[in-house]
C-alpha cells in the first residue's frame, strides 16, 4: 500500500483556495499511484482560527467546499483532511476539531481531537467541544489504521517525569494490532521543536507496536510558524521519511516494503531559523494581501538582519530601506546601510531628521517648559524616525518591519511609538546573539552583511557617544537572563536575573503594544505571554 504525506500551506478561511490546494495534491498522490493521502490538521480551514468561530457563516462557507471535494475524489483513493466540524448536540461547546475519510461514493467518516491545547499561543476549548479518539480504528485495503490529532499524542511523561495532563488518555485506548498510526498536525514551530515530536510520536509507536505517521501543516499564520517536516517513525522511533521543512512538500511511502519516495537531508539550526523567520515574514504578508515592505537601516545588526531576511522573503524589488540620521549619528552608520542596501539589491533612501527633531523640540521647550537633556530628547528621536517610517507606510501601501530583538524587548530597551512602530516584528524572539550568529551565517558564501556592521559596539545613537552597554549588561550575559526567566519561568540568580527581573515585570506596557512577534523558542513575548500590567509580583 502506498500512502502519501501531502504537506500543505493552507491559508485561513480562504476555503476555496485550500480546496483547490487539497485536490491538486490529491491528484499529484494519485499520479504516484497511492492508495491513501493524508493532510495536516485543519487543511481546509487553516489553523488557528481562534474567535473567527465565533461567526457561524465562516464555517458555513467550510462546509461548501468540503461538499466540492467529495465530488472531486477520485474512485480508489482515500483521503483524509483535517476540517472544524459543528458538534450537533445541543449540549458542550459549538465546534469538533476533526479529520475525515472519504472514499469515493461512500459515507464520510469523522474523528474528533480529543486532547485540547489551552496553554501557550493555543486556546481550542473555547470553542471546541473533546471528541472520544478510544474507537479511532478503520481499515482500507486491507490495512487497518489508528487516527489521532496533533496533542492527542502529547500526554505522555516526558523524559523527566513530567506531563501537560493529569492523565494520557491514549495510554488507556484498547490496543488492536494495526499496520499504522496515523496523526494529523498543526504543530508550531520553535527550535528544538522536531526532538519533542519524535518523542512523543516514538513513544505512540512503541505503545501501539506499529509505525506511526506525523503530517504537519506548513506555513505561518500571523505570529506561529508551522515548519512541516511530516515524517515516518518505525514501530522502534526509527525515522524512515521526512519531508522538507518549511515548504510544502509531498512524499511517499510504502508500508509493505517500507520503500520511500524522496530522502530529505535534515537543516543546519541556523538555516532553520531562517526559514523559519523568511515564511514567517513570506505568509504574513501573502495572507493579509501585502506585497511590499520597508524598514529603517541604521547602520546596525538588527537592521542588517531583518533586511536580509526580508528580502528572502518578498525579493529585493519589494524592499525598501531608509536611512535616518539624526544629531547623534556617527557618519559611518549611514554609508554602512548605504553599503548593506547596495549589496541586498534594495533601494535606499536618506530622509534626514534633524531638522524635523529641532523644530519640534523648539516647541516642545515653549509648551512644555523642557530644560536640559534627558529621555524626551532621545525618545523624541526614536518617535520621528517611526513617525517616518509609518508615514511611507501609508503612502505606499508597505509594511514596516519593526528591527528590535528579544533582548532588547525583555530589557524595555525599546520606544513606544518609536523604534517600536512597525506591523510585524521579525527578531522579537532572538536574542541578541541569536542576530549575531544569523548574520555571520549570511556572510558565509561572502560579505553581505558589512563586517564593520557585526564588529562595532551596539548603538541607539540618540545621544553622544551612546553604547547599548552604557545602560543594558553584556548582551552575552543578557542573552543567558532572558531565555531563564522569559522561556523557563527560572527564579532570578545571577546579578543579571535580579537586574533584569523587576524591569521585565514593569515594561509589559509596552510588549503590550509591540508588533506580532514572529514565535521561534518555546515561550515568546506576544499571544502565548498573558503577564498583567498592573500588579506588585516582584519574584
Amino acid at each position: 500500500m502506498r500512502i502519501a504525506l501531502a504537506q500543505i500551506n493552507p491559508t485561513l478561511a480562504d476555503f476555496e483556495s485550500n480546496q483547490e490546494k487539497i485536490i491538486s495534491f490529491i491528484q499529484q498522490a494519485q499520479q504516484r499511484k497511492c492508495d491513501l493521502v493524508i493532510f495536516p490538521e485543519c487543511a481546509l480551514f487553516g489553523y488557528h482560527p481562534f474567535d473567527l468561530l465565533e461567526r457561524s457563516k465562516i464555517v458555513e462557507k467550510q462546509e461548501a467546499e468540503f461538499k466540492k471535494i467529495m465530488k472531486k475524489i477520485p474512485p480508489g483513493l482515500g483521503v483524509i483532511f483535517g476540517l472544524i466540524t459543528k458538534n450537533p448536540k445541543k449540549k458542550g461547546r459549538p465546534y469538533f476539531n476533526s479529520a475525515v475519510f472519504l472514499v469515493k461514493g461512500q459515507k464520510p467518516r469523522f474523528f474528533h481531537k480529543q486532547l485540547l491545547p489551552t496553554g501557550d499561543v493555543f486556546d481550542e476549548a473555547r470553542f471546541i467541544e473533546p471528541g472520544d479518539f478510544s474507537k479511532n480504528y478503520f481499515q482500507w485495503k486491507g490495512k487497518k489504521f489508528f487516527l489521532t490529532i496533533c496533542e492527542d499524542i502529547w500526554a505522555w511523561e516526558d523524559k523527566k517525569g513530567h506531563s501537560a495532563y493529569a492523565e494520557n488518555p491514549l495510554a488507556k485506548v484498547k490496543r488492536q494490532k494495526i499496520d499504522m498510526v496515523i496523526n494529523l498536525s498543526a504543530s508550531p514551530y520553535f527550535v528544538g521543536k522536531m526532538a519533542k515530536r519524535e518523542y512523543v510520536a516514538g513513544k505512540t509507536a512503541s505503545y501501539f507496536k506499529a509505525p506511526i505517521m506525523y503530517v504537519n501543516l506548513v506555513g505561518a499564520q500571523d505570529e506561529i510558524v508551522f515548519d512541516g517536516g511530516s515524517f515516518v517513525l518505525d514501530k522502534k522511533g526509527k525515522k524512515i521519511l521526512s519531508c522538507h521543512q518549511f515548504v510544502e512538500d509531498i512524499n511517499v511511502i510504502d508500508i509493505n516494503t517500507w520503500e520511500v519516495w524522496n530522502k530529505t537531508p535534515r537543516l543546519s539550526a541556523t538555516e532553520e531559523l531562517r526559514k523559519a523567520l523568511v515564511l514567517g515574514i513570506q505568509d504574513f504578508c501573502k495572507k493579509t494581501g501585502i506585497k511590499k515592505v520597508h524598514l529603517g537601516l541604521s547602520g546596525g545588526i538588527d537592521s542588517a538582519v531583518v533586511a536580509a531576511l526580508a528580502v528572502d522573503a518578498v525579493g529585493p524589488s519589494q524592499v525598501m530601506a531608509f536611512g535616518l540620521p539624526g544629531p547623534f549619528n556617527a557618519p559611518q552608520s549611514l554609508s554602512l546601510a548605504q553599503e548593506l542596501a547596495k549589496n541586498l539589491g534594495v533601494d535606499f533612501q536618506v530622509v534626514d531628521i534633524k531638522s524635523m527633531y529641532e523644530e519640534v523640540l523648539k516647541s516642545l521647550e515653549q509648551g512644555l517648559g523642557l530644560t536640559g537633556f534627558g529621555v524626551v530628547h532621545e525618545n523624541l528621536q526614536a518617535r520621528l524616525r517611526g513617525m517616518t517610517l509609518m508615514a511611507y507606510a501609508n503612502k505606499e501601501n508597505s509594511l514596516l518591519l519593526t528591527t528590535s530583538n528579544k533582548s532588547e524587548y525583555a530589557a524595555g530597551y525599546s520606544t513606544l511609538y518609536g523604534d517600536m512602530c512597525g506591523g510585524l516584528a521579525p527578531l522579537g524572539d532572538l536574542t541578541k546573539g541569536q542576530v549575531y550568529e544569523l548574520a555571520r551565517y549570511y556572510n558565509q558564501q561572502g560579505e553581505v552583511i558589512p563586517a564593520e556592521i557585526i564588529d562595532r559596539a551596539p548603538s541607539a545613537e540618540l545621544r553622544p557617544n551612546q553604547k547599548d552597554q552604557d545602560t543594558l549588561p553584556p548582551y552575552e550575559d543578557l542573552d543567558k537572563s532572558v531565555s531563564y526567566l522569559v522561556e523557563r519561568s527560572g527564579v532570578a540568580k545571577t546579578a543579571t536575573d535580579k537586574w533584569l527581573l523587576p524591569v521585565l515585570m514593569r515594561t509589559e506596557f509596552k510588549r503590550w503594544q509591540a508588533p506580532p512577534i514572529v514565535k521561534v523558542s518555546q515561550h515568546s513575548f506576544g499571544r502565548g505571554r498573558r503577564y498583567p500590567i498592573a500588579h506588585k509580583a516582584k519574584e
